[in-house]
């Protein structure tokens, strides 16, 4: 498909529902005009569109236009965009994107080329490490994130339950709980995926992927994937994937749920405005081994600058604006997660901003000393569909696990 084309179903995107907002502030005289470009919620909007008009102030000279939309639309119209040369100056992006969109480094612009407008200093080396590819620093983190589990503390406490710690501990509150039609804790794909890697791994002693994105496990090791979904669903630790709903943490339906650190207020607000005291759980595990091992952390998300950027100065600022300054520090919060940027970071604890639920779960991924650093290719969406595809199959009787097992190792093993 052509680029021509590429921009023209992009040009339709923009109008149609579901697909995001496109907004230029204020007019200038002859400005120098950057795009900034995220996904969110309605606050995560409001509080960056507040800020890119902060930085505007402080530049009047630099206008901004900036896209977003929900995850999943901002998603799609950004794999067209990406592919069409037309991506925002300054985007928000996530880990995977980087291989994705940029396996040689050569994919997004080179941070390090505007060092003197973004102070990297604020970023200790290990963190910056997850934005280089090839040498070439391709985004900034933001902050660090991790499936968490949280607990609805008021539910299990009804129960006389205590917060689980053990995969067994999940079961047993299953027992309990679904007679009333609760289940202990619930999930999208991508969240039911991490949980049954991280099980399998403990029980092989071995990581699911190579380096390099490669499968490390056999038809075997995913049997026990699958076995270990399909053990869970009957057992009402957690609905089937298709049929979770979020608003079933709302009604309290569901005592918990696999989440990001990120997502902890999105998730979780509404019922703590209500009075429930939400907590993050410590990373299941078995007596064999300790919490945190075969769960993964990585960046909430990053900033990148486009490759094809004409105003790499400008953006890099918007970028150094994003990540360090007070003012965005204290619009953002903690909502992507606690800040990596020092300044950030000490910009909040000097406002007394560093606490609430997706405070006390970055303190529970920080405090882990046995997460490991994730695998960039581990959150591919068309791995995860084909494990969802196979455990299906195992639920509805269409194949064996053994079978399932074997076809899955085909799949993901295919060039």
């Amino acid at each position: 498909m052509s680029k021509k084309i590429l921009a023209l179903l992009l040009s339709a995107c923009i109008f149609m529902t579901g697909c995001g907002s496109d907004v230029t502030f204020t007019k200038r005289k002859n400005p120098t005009e950057i795009e900034l470009s995220w996904w969110g919620n309605d606050a995560r909007t409001e509080y960056t569109i507040e800020g890119a008009r902060k930085f505007e102030e402080l530049h009047p000279d630099i206008e901004v236009k900036v896209s977003y939309s929900e995850w999943s639309g901002y998603e799609a119209r950004n794999r067209i965009r990406m592919v069409s040369g037309t991506e925002a100056d300054v985007m928000q992006v996530n880990y995977s994107w980087l291989k994705e969109y940029s396996p040689d480094g050569k994919g997004f612009y080179n941070i390090l080329d505007q060092k003197r407008q973004v102070n990297l200093s604020n970023f200790s080396q290990p963190m910056l490490e997850y934005g280089i590819i090839n040498g070439s620093l391709n985004a900034v983190p933001i902050a660090m994130n991790a499936e968490t589990i949280y607990i609805n503390k008021t539910i299990f406490d009804k129960y006389n339950l205590d917060i689980p710690e053990t995969w067994d501990d999940y079961k047993n509150a299953a027992k309990v709980m679904s007679k009333d039609g609760i289940y202990p804790i619930a999930g999208v794909g991508k969240s039911v995926w991490l949980f049954a890697i991280a099980y399998a791994e403990q029980k092989t002693g071995k990581q699911i992927l190579n380096d390099d994105g490669t499968l490390n496990f056999t038809a075997s090791d995913l049997k026990i994937m699958l076995d270990f979904y399909s053990e869970m669903v009957e057992c009402k630790v957690f609905p089937a994937i298709e049929k979770f709903d979020r608003l079933n943490v709302d009604n309290e339906s569901y005592a918990g749920a696999i989440a990001w650190v990120s997502d902890a207020i999105n998730y979780f607000g509404p019922l703590i405005e209500k009075g429930e005291e939400i907590v993050p759980a410590p990373y299941p595990h078995d007596d064999s081994h300790k919490s945190g091992d075969g769960w993964y952390a990585k960046p909430a998300s990053l900033y990148a600058m486009s490759k094809d950027t004409d105003h790499p100065e400008e953006a890099a600022m918007l970028l150094d604006f994003l990540v360090n300054s007070e003012e965005m520090a204290l619009l953002q919060g903690v909502e992507k997660g606690v800040p990596l940027s020092t300044k950030a970071r000490d910009t909040l604890d000097k406002n007394d901003m560093l606490k609430g639920l997706q405070y006390d779960a970055s303190l529970v991924m920080e405090n882990n000393e046995n997460l490991s650093k994730m695998n960039a290719y581990i959150e591919d969406s068309g791995m995860i569909d084909i494990f969802v595809a196979e455990c299906d199959n195992v639920i509805f009787k269409k194949l064996t696990a053994e079978e399932a097992a074997k076809e899955l190792y085909a799949e993901l093993t295919a060039s």
